[in-house]
């Protein structure tokens, strides 16, 4: 019989996007059990990351995608040597975005940079929403009177 194969990964999942989506959905085609540990707020906050949703709701948004097999918190960088083994993991996976940070795995597991999706991060995202929020209130306000002078001049 033969051995079902297990990845992991690791993220904070803020924002879900299509990249993380993709991502967890590439996994998945690569081993017959894919295990997702998503990072808690503790474990962001040390590292200087700031997240807009908190972790029971990032981890139950993961843990309801249907590639997902189980959700395990991250909470701190040393857990992944013990993570790998509890969970005998055949493949750690990682964006490429943390090439050969990851390498001192390879003698628990086989290692796997994949490449991002293009054109979509949850920086950008968090980026565009500060400085659509940055906007002050009073130009928004004089935007929709434009626009509602416009629709009336098309009705």
């Amino acid at each position: 019989m033969k051995k079902k194969k297990t990845i992991i990964t690791y993220g904070t999942f803020d924002m879900f996007h299509i990249g993380h989506l993709r991502l967890l959905q590439r996994l998945k085609d690569m081993a017959d059990e894919l295990i997702v540990a998503v990072s808690t707020d503790e474990f962001n906050k040390g590292k200087g990351k700031k997240v807009m949703i908190p972790y029971e709701q990032r981890a139950e948004i993961v843990a309801n995608i249907k590639c997902v097999d189980r959700v395990i918190p991250e909470e701190s960088w040393e857990q992944k040597v013990d993570d790998i083994k509890k969970y005998s993991v055949d493949i750690f996976a990682i964006g490429n975005d943390w090439e050969g940070k990851f390498d001192f795995l390879k003698e628990y597991c086989e290692v796997v940079y994949l490449p991002r999706t293009k054109d979509i991060s949850t920086t950008q995202l968090k980026k565009s929403l500060t400085n659509f929020m940055s906007i002050p209130k009073e130009d928004i306000i004089k935007a929709f009177e434009v626009i509602e002078i416009l629709k009336r001049d098309f009705e």
